[in-house]
């Protein structure tokens, strides 16, 4: 049964690499689902055979369980609630390699090798920071707690007390696993940790928070695969940590930021949706109708629609389907810019305007489609802010500048649908809404949209 296990080992962990490959591209990333899903499926199921369980009754009570909620989760959370269930889940893959490192350190009645015990450790660690940090992401995410940075005095340097603690108390189990207190303190010095190492996060960096409790989650599940002698755990573990590293260094360039700054700079607000912060008042801005927009889009060839998170809060991503299909049956060129930071979670805009089976061909990178900016007759926002913000080019006392921006001022008229004028999550007002050439189309996305595409039938 050795050799069967180890080669469905060898299987599973091809369809997870090949899962990875497919999930680079929105037009495979369902087929890579799939593959992955296949592959741990295999890995599961090999493993209980192999063990010789006799009794699966708390096993399938956990399957159904799990499955369960699963699946109440994928159909009843709200597009804008995606990023906190992600948060959680994240936290459950750490707490679930936690658990089940110590489980195997109490079955093992503490006689552990040394390579075993630093593992062991590593998987406490690491799994209890990721649980309780997602635990603190999603709380920000929800609004249970501010969104804002939370920063006290001396913290960078209480974390590095807190983890070099934990590291010193680890060595000393390590020397002596029979000391099962050692592994307490450190689990209570990991808790810790993951508040105070996520609490002075602000919004405007909760997609790099999200993508790095990630890849802790991956890392924690490959540490406990070296506890439980495991070759698909550490596989499996390593794929999502490493790809979860990268995913985060792509996102910290795309704002032309330090890993080190997104975790200790505290930048950005609560995301509340009010004035709270601009220069202006509506008053003071050139306000437009959906009829006035109307006319603008009748005379225009080519069209760029830029969707960001107050598209997921309207949920209005089918209604924006719908005005991109009208556009193009009058003969628009119509194209969707996507930032690598838009929304509060990696792929968001991807996943909401999949939702609503806009094409994925119509679907650009930054890289991609910033040089047709200054071609096209109208640029369409819906819910974005920083990713737009010219402040990242002009302002150097900015906490945005040097942040690759989509050139949306550059298009020769834009349009921006927003509730108010109330700053973006990086706390910093955009002088893009005052522009003459700006039509500020003030009210709920949804409502807004859904009465553009009245005005365009009309014309």
């Amino acid at each position: 049964m050795t050799i069967l296990t180890e080669l469905t080992y060898l299987v599973a962990a091809i369809l997870f690499i090949l899962g990875l490959k497919y999930l680079g591209s929105p037009k495979t990333a369902r087929k890579g689902n799939f593959l992955s899903m296949l592959g741990m499926l295999l890995a599961i199921v090999v493993t209980l055979l192999d063990k010789e369980i006799l009794d699966f009754t708390y096993i399938i009570a956990g399957i159904v369980i799990g499955a369960a909620i699963g699946a109440y989760a994928a159909r009843k959370v709200e597009m804008t609630a995606m990023p906190q269930m992600v948060a959680l889940f994240n936290g459950f893959g750490g707490a679930a390699s936690a658990l089940v490192a110590y489980s195997e350190y109490i079955r093992s009645g503490a006689q552990m090798t040394t390579d075993v015990s630093v593992t062991l450790v590593l998987s406490l660690l690491i799994g209890v920071v990721t649980f309780v940090g997602s635990v603190v992401a999603y709380a920000k995410l929800q609004g249970l707690i501010t969104g804002a940075p939370v920063t006290f005095p001396g913290q960078k340097f209480a974390n590095g007390i807190l983890l070099i603690g934990a590291l010193v108390l680890g060595g000393f189990f390590v020397y002596n696993p029979s000391v099962e207190t050692f592994l307490l303190v450190i689990i209570g010095l990991a808790a810790i940790l993951g508040i105070t190492s996520v609490i002075p996060i602000g919004g405007a960096d909760m997609p790099v928070v999200i993508s790095l409790l990630n890849s802790y989650s991956g890392l924690a599940a490959a540490m406990t695969g070296f506890v439980l002698s495991n070759n698909v755990l550490i596989i499996s573990g390593a794929l999502v940590g490493a790809s979860g590293i990268i995913l985060t260094n792509i996102m910290c360039k795309a704002m032309n930021r330090s890993l080190a700054n997104v975790l200790f700079g505290a930048v950005g607000t609560d995301g509340s949706s009010g004035t709270g912060g601009a220069r202006k008042d509506k008053s003071e801005v050139a306000q437009y109708t959906a009829e006035d927009a109307a006319t603008v889009f009748e005379a225009a060839q080519s069209v760029i629609i830029v969707p960001g998170y107050g598209l997921a809060v309207a949920q209005a991503q089918h209604v924006l389907h719908e005005l991109d299909q009208l556009l193009t049956q009058k003969g628009i060129e119509v194209k969707y810019a996507i930032h690598p930071v838009a929304g509060r979670m990696p792929g968001h805009m991807n996943v909401l305007l999949a939702e609503a089976d806009v094409p994925y061909d119509m679907l650009y990178e930054m890289d991609q489609i910033n040089d047709e900016f200054q071609n096209t007759d109208v640029a369409l926002v819906i819910g974005a802010n920083d990713v737009i913000n010219p402040a990242a080019r002009t302002d150097p006392n900015s906490p945005l500048y040097g942040m690759p921006i989509l050139n949306v001022d550059k298009a020769r008229t834009v349009m921006i649908i927003k509730r108010s004028l109330s700053p973006g999550f990086a706390g910093v007002d955009n002088e893009l809404f005052y522009d003459p050439k700006t039509m500020m189309l003030f009210g709920d996305a949804k409502e807004m949209v859904t009465e553009l595409i009245k005005e365009l039938k009309n014309l």
